[in-house]
């Protein structure tokens, strides 16, 4: 591979990458639609992996197959066609202290234009060993001994980008990489920040992963734990940790008008409310809760705690301080199914002290939505139906939103529109890792419930095989004689041909047909509403014994009789969904078990399945989900309007994480500082745009 030809410009940061060599019109389109407009763009395309050409030989000290840097000079150099149309092979030797090492090269004519017998070169490549038992280099990278600095060295190698292969974007990196000397990016970092950590500045940092120098560590390279990586890592955290800050304290600038009366009698009124003593770590929250709606800013909260750790009690007191100060409240949940079972929850606990109304797609009628508009309601559940444009509150003070990460930063905004600056409290279906959280919902303050109630039994947990599937429903029959009451669960409704998987269409008539003894029904989400109203009554009241659902009943299902279940196909679930499901038994004081058939298992659903049978808390399995998934995976249900981070990594750079969440705490109030300008510039800049395009500027 030759070096490119001076650009036809001087190229700069900014300048549009049309001005490369070997960027014609449609390579240039391809490269916009992956991201990359200008040079600067592409300098952050970093490196897959680095090559070791550090040690260079002469071809006759290769004396084994493996990666080899060889100096010599070209000999023999011929193209020979083959039958295959199109393929063609270059073949030739290389030749230097006494010996010769014949080297082939695959689909590369272009090599002999570029090359003549006699031309001193640098290979890098493998060396195999032929059935004669003969070395041979095959397909190595070439560059003349000249333009390779007389030296080998440390060379990245690239990963492909919109449709271009490695080799062709190095090619492109030799281009723009000696822009970073003469139009380096701008450092937002002040120098005393990067001197704390020992980090290099940005220019010097991309420098250092794109062309190590001959002393550069490879093995942290490759780990991104070198300090240029670990500059970029932190730029970026910091950033973002930034970012959300600002978002939150633009949020909470502006004081709220309403006020919450919490008195004597309100207090009262929630102790007559409760139906069993709080936890220690429920009583906390409340506090944490209170102490915000007593505040002048609007509250922005994050709740999060184990499956059955009472979070839906600790809305409900959130709730009645709303209703009994005179003012709104809603309580927004991702499907019908699980509005309607917290409307009848909260109908419950809050009767004689609050006006509770359901407004879902199929019950948000024109009645209801007056009755909300004057105030004759003080609760609203629903779905999404709550941020239609339709619905209006007299005087919405306080928002709950449950299972958060299934709607996003879009909704949040939609439904605190529905009142002036309400207080805010979101909530996740089951615990996520500290990094997860930090990064997805850094604007909010965060409250744990981390202790369960009394009067929770383990629940015994089985991974079995489907080929035992008889004997699983054999002993469940048995259970349901002695007066059970079990869940059998599916993730399809119908069977998939894309899908691998038990439905419940298929196979879910056979289980009811095999346990008919005992009284069942089948649960899904396209049921009428009234229907399912009438299934889950039935079951909670024991008239049926057996649940054949679908998800739906992964969360807000709250049956203490329930002591059994069954997950059919259960490698097709994620590790948090499993949890969620096995919440739904093990709520009374009877002896529960759940038992998790499974199909053929990948690696990873293996993996899955055993963390599954062996941890029962929450945070734990889900700090266990992010090894086992990646953050990119969970990353992909990220809130709208949180960046994907480009370089830095959830699991390695956890304590890099930390650092810039305590920086970005110390650093926002200062952002006004001189030191601080270019940082503050780039960090309100991205905060305006997201948040100007979900909260209307």
């Amino acid at each position: 591979m030759s070096a490119a030809p001076p650009p036809r410009v001087a190229l700069r940061r900014d300048s549009p990458l049309r001005f490369l060599k070997g960027v014609g019109p449609q390579r240039a389109e391809a490269l916009a639609a992956a991201g990359c407009h200008s040079v600067e763009d592409l300098l952050w395309h970093l490196p897959l992996r680095w090559e070791d050409r550090r040690r260079v030989c002469a071809p006759a000290e290769v004396d084994r197959p493996g990666s080899w840097t060889v100096r010599g000079r070209l000999a023999e150099l011929r193209l020979l066609r083959t039958r295959r149309r199109g393929f063609v092979i270059v073949r030739g030797r290389v030749a230097g202290g006494g010996a010769q090492l014949p080297v082939v090269w695959f689909n590369q004519p272009w090599l002999m234009d570029r090359f003549a017998d006699g031309d001193e070169v640098l290979l890098f490549g493998n060396v195999r060993a032929t059935e004669g038992g003969l070395l041979e280099m095959l397909s190595p990278a070439v560059h003349g001994w000249s333009e390779a600095g007389g030296e080998g060295g440390i060379v990245a190698v690239y990963p492909a980008v919109a449709g271009i292969g490695p080799a062709a974007v190095g090619r492109l990196m030799e281009q723009v990489v000696p822009v970073l000397a003469a139009d380096p990016p701008s450092e937002l970092l002040p120098d005393s920040l990067l001197a704390a950590w020992s980090l290099p500045r940005l220019a010097e940092a991309l420098l250092a992963i794109h062309r190590p120098g001959p002393a550069a560590d490879l093995g942290a390279l490759a780990a991104r734990s070198d300090p240029a990586h670990l500059r970029l890592v932190y730029g970026e955290l910091l950033e973002l940790q930034l970012e959300l800050m600002e978002l939150r304290s633009r949020e909470i600038r502006v004081e709220k008008r309403h006020h919450y009366r919490i008195d004597e009698e309100s207090r009262r009124a929630a102790r007559e409310m409760l139906p069993f003593r709080l936890t220690g770590a429920q009583k906390r929250v409340v506090r944490e809760i209170v102490g915000d709606l007593q505040g002048r800013a609007p509250m922005l909260r994050l709740l999060q705690g184990d499956v059955g750790s009472g979070k839906t009690i600790v809305a409900a007191l959130a709730l009645l301080i709303a209703a009994t100060s005179g003012l709104q409240a809603a309580f927004m949940a991702p499907t019908e199914l699980l509005a309607e079972q917290h409307f009848g929850n909260l109908t419950r606990l809050l009767a004689g002290r609050a006006r509770v109304g359901l407004f879902t797609g199929s019950s948000a009628d024109a009645d209801r939505r007056r009755a909300l508009a004057a105030g004759e309601f003080d609760v609203a559940v629903g779905t999404h139906a709550l941020i239609q444009g339709g619905v209006v509150f007299r005087n919405l003070a306080l928002a709950v939103i449950d299972e958060q990460h299934r709607f996003g930063v879009a909704q949040r905004r939609l439904l605190q529109a529905k009142g002036e600056r309400p207080d805010v409290l979101v909530m996740t279906a089951t615990p996520i890792p500290r990094s997860l959280a930090l990064t997805l919902y850094g604007d909010l303050e965060q409250s744990v419930l981390d202790e369960m109630p009394p009067g929770r039994t383990p629940v015994a947990t089985e991974i079995v095989p489907g080929s035992r599937r008889a004997e699983v429903y054999r002993r469940l029959r048995g259970a349901l004689a002695a007066g059970a009451r079990a869940y059998v669960v599916f993730p399809l409704i119908e069977e998939s041909e894309e899908v691998s998987a038990a439905s419940l269409e298929q196979m879910g008539t056979r289980v009811r047909d095999f346990l008919a003894d005992s009284p069942s029904a089948v649960l899904h989400g396209r049921l009428p509403a009234a229907e399912r109203d009438r299934i889950m009554r039935a079951f909670t009241s024991g008239e049926i014994r057996v649940l054949v659902a679908t998800t739906v009943i992964e969360v807000g299902v709250d049956v203490p009789e329930a002591t059994w279940m069954v997950i059919e196909s259960a490698e097709r679930f994620g590790l948090a969904q499993l949890h969620q499901l096995r919440g739904r038994v093990g709520r009374g004081s009877g002896a529960s078990r759940c038992i998790a058939l499974h199909g053929r298992l990948s690696e990873t659903a293996g993996r899955r399945l055993e963390v599954f049978a062996t941890a029962r808390d929450g945070f734990a399995i889900a700090e266990a989900d992010l090894q086992i998934r990646g953050p990119g995976d969970l990353l992909g249900t990220r809130q709208a309007g949180v960046p994907k981070l480009r370089v830095a990594d959830l699991i390695g750079h956890r304590e890099w994480l930390e650092r810039a969440r305590a920086d970005a705490r110390r650093l926002q109030p200062r952002l006004d500082e001189p030191e601080l300008a270019p940082l503050a510039a780039r960090v309100r800049s991205r905060v305006s745009s997201r948040y100007e395009s979900f909260a209307g500027g």
